[in-house]
């Protein structure tokens, strides 16, 4: 997949560690049987982060979620370390707060912080009681281990039914202060709009207050991860976090001015793309696809629309048979909960092969089905909605539906 960027803005390596003051590792403690695959990861920054965080809107929520508030809450929103696992979800577990708690403490004792400094998440089954002796046993050679150049070990140990590891970050400057923000995601299935949408951990050295830190996460996740669909379910350990330490140098950004607008843009640039890289590896899928809605006549009803398409199944399925039965977009963008007269509605269909008109003014028109074939054979699909109510736009992310998607989750826990 191809990074979108923007002018100003470049791409760069280091995932979760490009940013000055963040190290990582990521290890296998034996949670997972198969020892080629990481199962643990930390993260930590030499100094204390200005903390934004969200989490899953569904009611159950994964004990990690719950120690995780509590600390940020204890702490004012300031953090230093991350502890994740995967394999097991510590969700719906009597004993789940208190292992995820002990988590912390594990983490903080060979860090040498305090408990609360820690963030923790867990990924993967859910209700089977999390045994906390690997992680124990382990935790000092992981945090022994942690180096500028841990990201990837880090990232690969969030990893469920991902096919691959997902990272961004990007440098820029702030009133002529080289900065870095990145970060690394995990998710392939049981994603949903409606938070962040699996485990997501993000850094920065920019120097900005923990207040701004949670209202740019707020806002872009409204036009990213919450933009985000493979297939209808909302998991229950969705974690987002963003840690600023503050090491760049540049001026504490206290207020929401051009700095922070800069900040805000950085984020959705790595939170946009991390997003893609969700939708792309979706469990089974071949394909990524992009809906963007045009000329609607506010941001809720072009993010209403697109989510609408992406989400259909209908529609998923049929962009993995390669068949542009746009009808299918049409039902979904008629469904959809928002005001537009359907009957100014314009649809195509594009990819790197060419753009296929299929729908003008809410009807088809004439197109060549051995084009189609070949504009719908790409990896990546763009549908292109124009509502004609405005001048405002957003962009929804998902994936075709496939055998396979049966497949993974028909025996997910084995």
């Amino acid at each position: 997949m191809k990074l979108t960027g923007k002018e100003g803005f470049t791409f760069m390596e280091g995932g979760v560690c490009a940013a000055k003051g963040f190290e990582a590792n990521g290890l296998n403690c034996g949670l997972n049987p198969n020892k080629e695959k990481n199962d643990l990861g930390l993260v930590f920054s030499s100094v204390p982060c200005n903390t934004g965080a969200v989490y899953t809107q569904n009611k159950v929520k994964g004990a990690p979620i719950l120690v995780t508030k509590k600390n940020l809450a204890a702490t004012g929103g300031i953090s230093k370390a991350i502890i994740v696992n995967s394999k097991n979800a510590n969700t719906c577990n009597a004993d789940g707060e208190q292992k995820a708690d002990k988590m912390c403490q594990l983490a903080a004792d060979a860090l040498g912080i305090k408990k609360e400094e820690v963030i923790v998440a867990s990924t993967g089954v859910i209700g089977q009681v999390l045994p906390i002796e690997p992680i124990e046993a382990h935790i000092e050679k992981l945090a022994e281990g942690l180096t500028v150049d841990g990201n990837e070990r880090a990232a690969t140990a969030i990893m469920t039914t991902d096919t691959v590891k997902k990272e961004v970050a990007v440098e820029f400057t702030l009133g002529g202060v080289t900065c870095h923000l990145g970060g690394m995601a995990k998710g392939s299935g049981m994603i949903h709009p409606n938070m962040a949408t699996t485990l997501n951990f993000v850094t920065t050295d920019v120097a900005i207050s923990s207040v701004l830190v949670q209202k740019a996460l707020d806002e872009i996740v409204k036009v990213t991860y919450n933009c985000l669909s493979v297939d209808g379910d909302t998991s229950t350990n969705d974690t987002l976090t963003v840690m600023a330490n503050g090491l760049a140098g540049n001026a504490l950004i206290t207020e929401e001015n051009e700095e922070y607008e800069i900040f805000k843009e950085a984020l959705y640039i790595v939170l946009m793309n991390l997003t893609k890289m969700l939708a792309a590896d979706g469990e089974g899928a071949t394909k990524l696809l992009e809906c963007s809605v045009s000329e609607a006549k506010d941001l809720e009803t072009a993010i209403t629309v697109a989510k609408s398409v992406i989400c259909s199944p209908l529609f998923k399925c049929a962009m993995f048979g390669e068949d542009a039965n746009w009808g299918r977009v049409l039902c979904a963008i008629g469904y959809a909960d928002a005001e537009f007269d359907i009957n100014k509605v314009d649809v195509d269909l594009a990819s790197e092969h060419g753009t296929l008109q299929v729908c003008r003014n809410g009807a088809g028109v004439e197109f060549s089905e051995e084009f189609a074939k070949e504009v719908l054979a790409a990896d990546e699909i763009f549908i292109n909605v124009s509502l004609h109510d405005g001048d405002v736009q957003a962009k929804a992310w998902g994936c075709d539906l496939t055998y396979d998607y049966v497949k993974i989750n028909g025996d997910y826990r084995s």
